[in-house]
């Protein structure tokens, strides 16, 4: 791996066009990156990047060059790379003003590149949407000059990208605005998981596109090996860098212990020495960085980890996006076991980066888990879970950022708005201040730093200017701390025709493929049906896809299609249009869709709005449910009980149940593979009888699930959680319990419980089952 990366970076370091400049110290040479931007590469110094429009001049001191970044005509401590971190931070921090500490602490709303015309994160150009423009796709929208200048942010989400040289000349221009406002501090740009093969919500919206694709993290959970995650960490940090982000707003490290919650898929899954093991490698690969060692360097990204004190526990596994999902019940009170995957992983690495840069603490409010204050208020609001818990008993140091939009005002528990749990009396200013006081160092999703200084001068009218100043210097030590760390004072610039070589590059596409095989789970082969390595005839039916709204809304039409490109399968065998020509079937399917947890129908009709969330096809009545819900109380709701007892669900998805059965009596007798993409555990019950082998992936390409039923590569994954054997026993299981649920077991005598899976020979029984299962 350590070749296929070296050959991926070669362009990193190929050819400049050389601009000696005749009075340049022996030490150093001045040449020209791309555009106005110049590189200098010094002999035993840092490699400096700047701009010649930005006004900043160039210092020699000791025969070094250094960046004049406040244009002062001095060198400060900030600006000497020689020095630690640490002190730099300190010095840089205590020159800012508070309106620049105030945009520091700001992380901006999605951003995509170009800026789309309507609908999340849109933006113009000088007034025009970007289609009318006739702006470069490169070039920084209205909002972006704004927040950059105007609010001081210094820190960006970035979402899609056109394409990678199209990223990083939008990331010089950033570069090149900021370096010369103020102090000059570089833009931290972050993202959320851009390396999987789709993009379906709010927190994954880069993802796909030009990039290796890996399998969803359940998937690479599902590899349990987290040398796989380790090298994930160190091909995507160096992708990362190449479009200009510099912090990664992940990993997911919270146990999936609910297996109903709708971000099952982005965890490590319900184990937690499984999952403490992944999250240690996924740090050290995004932070460590082999130009230095394995220490912070030019490819180190910052790993934000998320979701303190772990977002697993949802009640009823409704989504804390969403008002109706707004709580995290203890019933099993198990919440130290909750922490493991940041306590003994994220900030325990084995690379001398030590520990994940940031936490981001999730929007639920963590039930009765606030030292006895007798306070419920969403994570970023509770003191006692950031600065008593996490500063003090587990004495983190770094960046506290909040999820996006927490402080911005709701309407209804069931709109996707903002999030203030705990505080939706409260104003937006006032909101900011109280998580200043929890312990917070940044606001995310906030481009405005008025309600930050307001938020300031509440402080000052309460505790006075110095204890105020101080502790906006201390966020500002932490925050400036992370851009020093990754080099970006030093040079934050891209060469586009590097980074396009670099990103996607056909090494890193083939490890992430490779990583894709390890990650699917042979579930069940009925008298070794599989492999099919024969260039037999194949019927594939289409599927159904229910037209409903998705993530942010938008309402999707109804259409039958195929999950899996035909041109894809025919590669491997013969494609017949009938079950009757065909020689076996394969059927495509997903996880049960079984809900949200809340229906405006229900309410509209007198209910409390609260429905079961089901993970099985047919239609599910909770019989079985509580009676009276854990937690409850909302400045909307009528009742603070949020039990869904009786009440029914319809999986939109019912009708994949129906293909199974449909092409299994169609074919009469001949095999039937299914292959299942798993969003999260389900009640395989209702078809498995109907499969003659069962492939299970986690977001895969459909070649990979090919390869695998082809033969040309042996299955190795193994679940990285429980498959349940009825709903009752989901209604039964603890939300902060992990592997508490029976397993179901199949005709052919397998039980699906965590750490199962087959190969051609069996059941897998090696290693890695006997290490994180005991058998």
């Amino acid at each position: 791996m350590k070749k296929q990366i070296l050959l991926c970076l070669t362009a990193l370091v190929g050819p400049y066009v050389w601009a000696v400049q005749p009075d340049s110290p022996s030490k150093f040479k001045d040449k020209v990156l791309v555009d106005n931007i110049r590189i200098i590469v010094q002999d035993g110094g840092k490699t400096l990047g700047y701009s010649t429009k930005s006004g900043i001049k160039i210092l020699t001191v000791d025969g070094f060059a250094f960046k004049d970044l406040n244009r002062d005509g001095r060198l400060d401590k900030y600006e000497d790379w020689r020095l630690p971190y640490e002190e730099r931070a300190k010095d840089l921090a205590h020159q800012l003003s508070i309106d620049e500490i105030a945009g520091l602490m700001l992380y901006s709303s999605h951003q995509s590149i170009p800026a789309v015309s309507g609908g999340m994160g849109a933006s113009t150009y000088n007034g025009k949407s970007f289609e009318e423009s006739g702006a470069h796709a490169y070039d920084l929208t209205d909002a972006q000059k704004n927040f950059l200048s105007k609010d001081n942010v210094r820190h960006v989400l970035v979402t899609k990208v056109e394409s990678p040289s199209v990223a990083a000349r939008w990331n010089n221009n950033v570069q090149e605005l900021t370096e010369g406002t103020g102090h000059g501090i570089p833009v931290n740009n972050s993202s959320d998981p851009r390396n999987g093969t789709t993009a379906t919500t709010e927190y994954n919206l880069g993802a796909g596109g030009s990039i290796s694709l890996w399998p969803g993290q359940l998937g690479l959970a599902a590899t349990f090996d987290p040398s796989i995650v380790k090298n994930f960490g160190d091909i995507a940090s160096r992708e990362y860098r190449a479009l200009g982000i510099a912090t990664a707003l992940s990993p997911q490290i919270d146990l999936a212990t609910e297996p109903r919650w709708s971000r099952v898929n982005g965890t490590f899954g319900e184990d937690p020495q499984l999952a403490v093991d992944m999250a240690r490698a996924y740090c050290d690969g995004f932070q460590s960085s082999s130009d230095n060692g394995g220490d912070w360097g030019m490819f180190s990204v910052n790993a934000m980890v998320k979701h303190w004190p772990g977002g697993g526990p949802e009640e009823g596994g409704r989504d804390a996006h969403f008002g109706y999902g707004k709580y995290a019940v203890y019933p099993g009170n198990n919440f130290e076991t909750l922490l493991k995957t940041f306590t003994e992983g994220a900030f325990k690495l084995d690379g001398s980066t030590k520990s994940a840069s940031a936490v981001m603490p999730y929007y639920t409010i963590s039930y009765n888990q606030n030292g006895g204050s007798g306070s419920n208020r969403g994570n970023g609001y509770n003191r006692y879970l950031i600065t008593d818990l996490l500063r003090g008993v587990y004495h983190y140091e770094g960046v506290i950022c909040t999820d996006w939009g927490i402080t911005s005002d709701v309407t209804d528990p069931a709109n996707f708005e903002g999030k203030c749990w705990g505080a939706e009396n409260l104003s937006i200013a006032q909101r900011h201040y109280e998580i200043i006081k929890a312990g917070v160092d940044q606001f995310g999703g906030n481009n405005d730093k008025g309600p930050v200084l307001k938020a300031y001068q509440m402080g000052v009218d309460e505790y006075g200017e110095k204890v105020m100043r101080e502790r906006f210097e201390q966020s500002a030590v932490r925050l400036l701390t992370n851009i020093l760390r990754v080099g970006l004072f030093e040079n934050p610039y891209l060469d586009p025709v590097v980074s396009q070589k670099i990103v996607g590059c056909p090494e890193f596409m083939k490890a992430g493929y490779e990583a894709q095989l390890k990650s699917i789970v042979l579930l069940k082969n009925k008298a070794n049906v599989l492999p099919i390595k024969a260039k037999k005839k194949v019927y594939v039916p289409k599927r159904f896809y229910k037209g409903m709204a998705d993530w942010f809304g938008h309402t999707v039409p109804d259409r039958w299609d195929y999950p899996v490109k035909l041109s894809t399968i025919s590669k491997y065998y013969t494609v017949v249009d009938s079950p009757d020509k065909a020689d076996f079937a394969i059927v495509f399917i997903e996880s049960p869709n079984g809900g949200t947890g809340y229906s405006k129908d229900d309410r509209a009709n007198g209910g409390n709005g609260y429905v079961p969330i089901s993970l099985q096809y047919n239609d599910y009545r909770a019989t079985t449910a509580r009676d009276v819900s854990i937690a409850g109380g909302d400045p909307f709701e009528k009742s603070v009980n949020r039990s869904y007892k009786n009440k029914s669900i319809v999986t939109t998805n019912k009708s994949d149940l129906q293909l199974v059965l449909n092409t299994k009596e169609a074919m009469k007798g001949k095999p039937v593979i299914v292959s299942i993409t798993l969003m999260k555990p389900c009640v395989v019950s209702e078809f498995e009888q109907a499969a003659d082998a069962i492939v299970v992936n986690y977001e895969t390409q459909g070649q990979a699930i090919m390869d695998i039923i082809k033969g040309k590569v042996e299955p190795s994954g193994l679940l990285p959680m429980q498959m349940p054997a009825n709903m009752e026993t989901v209604e039964k299981q603890f939300e902060d319990v992990p592997r508490d649920m029976d397993c179901y077991k199949d005709s052919e005598g397998h039980v699906y419980d965590f750490g199962f899976g087959m190969n051609w020979k069996g059941v897998i029984e090696d290693a890695r089952v006997q290490k994180y299962t005991g058998k």
